[in-house]
């Protein structure tokens, strides 16, 4: 009805007081809650829990000291048996039969002293909330496990009426209910934007116009499906996806505290960027962070892996105690083990049991066990450590190797001098003396030449395992019983052999087991909010029953049941989410449409995301032709504000700008200090990784507009910008224009886009006309003195040059700051 109301156009003829009577039914429609006027039977887990949750739980929950009411323990209304307890002759829910039920005859009280919840613990129920009470237990006042604990199974592919529309299974998911509610899919967006929505969201980078060129002629039929092959084997698509995973790992390239001292951990964040660009199957690359060490024949790449949990912050402060910050590490490694795999927040179950999902404290110290038998203890030296090969290095030491292994093998003598302060025989021959001297030279050099150590979990040996014991109210020093390793019994338990112990090996295993109900779903909704913006369920850093129900639950079990028959293929999830109608559509909503689904969950149009911290400023270099595609490597250290900021106690890493094209390498590379991130990656949401993060905040604020414009990367990359305008565009304004404007949008400008931007060129020409010394300060500040290669488009006139390399400066930074330029279309 209310699609009705808004697609069609109405004759002139028609009555006035039908279409008021349409209005005012749309309105009803679009204000009322479904379950309202729905014929539909009222769902425990769609209606009723959080209604529980919001106005009940607190005092009639699963916390024993804040429980009130009821018998001798208190009322509980969080499990079915507590809320039909007898309690005298009545019961709080009397299933099938709302008007004997306690709970109704409190909720509809009018008296202060009856109703409840009690004026002081908020609002009371609404009439509509009411009535879906008794609607519920009328029906039976059936609690329904929680919809994330129930196994993934494969659902029926639903019927649709639209069949030319789906490209894919998905695609029938989304028009089906779109159809419930008498919408239809948007238009299919044109090649130029799906260039550049494809390319942000698999690379992180722009394709450049030629490539959108010759995409948009390409006329095969699987061109699309080509185009994103090339993507997903482009060298970016690892550096982009790994983004993500760093943030999960809290990766950082220093230790935390006050003191923040530098960590060398980046062979991990390689290790992260190479599993997505090789597509390890997530199975796999879950094990090898998990327990990698753990494996049967592990090489040094396996140990590298486990630094996913050698990421935990060490504090190195005097007069600390170490157990105390061990411990601390654990628990962090407990929460973003589970939050990380299962979307599961449990942190509060360190100090109690959790108040809203099944999760005790005793299940807590159950997986803390699991993760408390590693050989790290919070100690300065970052022990145990792997050394790891390295090409820079040994491109030093070797050659210094080859010349003393020369020696010595010409001269076996030499073999018998060892390096440091040796007693020299009586009777040398002199003329060992020199050669001597130079092998003692070639070995402190080979010494010199450091190898690369990277913190890894190693497990203890039997005899020197840890018992752990339940911490009372998270106190490591207020010990209760002990605890043996175990998961929490509300999922399915790994399966162990007699007097097997749930090991990390076996926890990583039982992550990603085939009835694991959590992983899966939590990983493909993660894949479908990278590309989207927003998961299928919203909240994707918690699946518990505080988290917000899916938008499209069947569709999210089907991807899961993808996910894991495909092999635990990322690579296969992402391309069935591209290649969707559902993807392909238009990202331009109605005004109705915008009304009706701000958040466009029903997606009846396509996503429109803003960019990540490190893809506005990836991209901002790209367009300017300065980025640099070198990969990997220790962190660099780009340009940044000079903020008079120093290292915390002397004991940080000083801020030392990178030289060469270390300046322009991509963002994932970029030193990332806990103390003190880098200033525009923190203004655009990035975090400082002291803890694992799931999801980024979105805001938008004046500050981002201020790093966009003065900030000295985005300045110098308007200059390089403007000197490629000059340099691959025919010398007329119109063309110069067009060609700025598809360097930073991709997309043809409208001939409005490229009068204004004419215009602005111009008079910001006029402008430096009259002020010589501004104009070289634009042209040239911070990105040096103009280049032969421009100077021969103005006849070598230097003056002349600055002015018009100015204007496209400006220019270049109003195009790096529209609107536009910081969206995925």
């Amino acid at each position: 009805m209310v699609r009705n109301f808004v697609s069609c156009r109405w004759a002139v003829a028609e009555r006035f007081n039908v279409v008021v009577a349409h209005l005012m039914w749309s309105v009803l429609c679009l204000c009322m809650p479904l379950s309202v006027f729905s014929e539909e039977a009222p769902s425990f887990t769609r209606d009723i829990k959080g209604l529980l949750s919001d106005r009940c739980i607190r005092c009639h929950g699963p916390d024993a000291e804040d429980r009130h009411g009821g018998g001798e323990y208190g009322l509980r209304l969080d499990t079915f048996e507590g809320a039909t307890e007898d309690l005298g002759g009545y019961a709080a829910i009397v299933s099938g039969n709302a008007q004997k039920s306690e709970l109704v005859i409190r909720i509809s009280e009018e008296d202060a002293d009856l109703i409840m919840p009690p004026p002081e613990a908020g609002e009371p129920l609404s009439a509509d909330e009411v009535a879906l009470f008794r609607r519920w237990i009328d029906d039976g006042a059936k609690y329904e496990p929680h919809w994330s604990y129930t196994p993934i199974r494969r659902p029926i592919i639903p019927e649709v009426s639209n069949t030319f529309w789906p490209r894919n299974q998905i695609d029938r998911f989304i028009l089906a209910k779109l159809e419930t509610k008498g919408l239809v899919p948007s238009q299919e967006a044109n090649r130029m934007t799906l260039a550049r929505r494809l390319a942000i969201d698999l690379t992180g980078l722009p394709v450049s116009p030629e490539q959108v060129d010759e995409f948009v002629v390409d006329t095969s039929t699987d061109a699309v499906e080509q185009f994103i092959d090339t993507l997903l084997s482009h060298q970016g698509y690892g550096e982009h996806m790994a983004r993500s995973w760093l943030d999960l790992a809290r990766y950082a390239d220093s230790a935390g505290y006050a003191d923040d001292p530098p960590r060398t951990i980046w062979p991990y964040r390689d290790w992260v960027i190479g599993a997505f660009d090789n597509n390890m199957p997530f199975d796999e690359f879950t094990i090898a962070q998990l327990a990698g060490d753990l494996l049967q024949d592990a090489t040094v790449h396996d140990a590298i892996a486990t630094a996913f949990h050698r990421n935990t912050l060490t504090n190195n402060e005097g007069g600390t105690i170490d157990e105390e910050f061990r411990s601390v590490a654990v628990v962090d490694r407990v929460n973003t083990t589970l939050s990380t795999w299962m979307g599961t927040t449990i942190a509060c179950a360190q100090c109690h049991d959790h108040k809203y999902d099944p999760l005790s404290q005793q299940e807590f110290f159950g997986l803390y066990a699991i993760l408390n038998n590693t050989a790290d203890a919070d100690r300065k030296d970052e022990s145990p450590l792997v050394s790891i090969p390295w090409e820079p290095l040994d491109v030093k030491r070797r050659p210094l190797e080859k010349e003393l292994a020369a020696i010595l093998k010409a001269v076996p003598e030499m073999k018998k001098i060892t390096p440091k302060k040796q007693v020299q025989p009586r009777g040398e021959p002199p003329e060992l003396r020199p050669l001597r001297k130079h092998t003692d030279t070639l070995r402190r050099k080979i010494a010199a030449v450091k190898t690369v150590t990277v913190p890894v979990m190693e497990e203890l040996q039997d005899d020197k395992r840890r018992v752990t014991k339940l911490q009372y109210r998270g106190n490591w020093q207020d010990l209760g019983p002990v605890v043996k390793e175990h998961v929490p019994a509300v999922f399915p338990q790994p399966e162990l052999a007699d007097g097997q112990r749930v090991s990390r090996l076996k926890l990583a295993e039982w992550l990603v087991d085939r009835e694991n109900p959590l992983t899966a779903r939590v990983l493909v909704n993660r894949l479908w909010e990278q590309i989207f913006g927003i998961g299928i369920v919203s909240t994707s850093e918690e699946f518990g029953s505080q988290g917000e129900l899916p938008s499209h639950p069947e569709l999210l079990d089907w991807l899961a049941c993808e996910f894991i028959d495909s092999g635990w293929d990322i690579q296969a999830i992402q391309r069935l989410i591209v290649t969707s109608a559902t993807y392909r559509q238009s990202s331009k909503p109605t005004p109705e449409l915008l009304e009706y689904d701000p958040e466009n969950r029903l997606l009846a149009c396509g996503p429109r995301v803003r960019l990540s911290a490190e893809v506005i400023r990836d991209q901002a270099l790209a367009a300017a032709g300065l980025l640099s595609l070198k990969k990997g490597g220790p962190s660099v250290h780009p340009p940044q504000p000079n903020l008079g900021l120093k290292a915390a106690f002397g004991a940080g890493i000083d801020w030392k700008t990178s030289a060469g094209e270390d300046r322009y390498r991509r963002a994932i590379y970029t030193t990332w200090r806990r103390s003190n991130p880098y200033p525009s990656m923190a203004t655009f949401d990035a975090p400082n990784r002291e803890v694992c993060t799931i999801r980024r905040p979105r805001t938008n604020t004046p500050l981002q507009a201020l790093v966009t414009l003065n900030d000295p990367v985005f300045v110098e990359a308007a200059q390089a910008l403007a000197r490629r305008i000059i340099r691959e565009s025919e010398a007329n304004v119109e063309a110069q224009a067009t060609r700025g404007f598809r360097l930073v949008l991709t997309r043809e400008p409208r001939p409005s886009e490229v009068e204004r931007l004419v215009e602005l060129y111009e008079e910001t020409c006029a402008k430096y006309t009259t002020q010589p010394g501004a104009a070289m300060a634009m042209a040239t500040k911070p990105r040096g003195p103009l280049p032969e290669e421009i100077l021969k488009h103005f006849d070598g006139n230097v003056s002349e040059a600055h002015i018009h390399l100015a204007a496209w400066t400006v220019v270049g930074n109003v195009l790096l700051n529209l609107d536009e330029a910081f969206m995925c279309p």
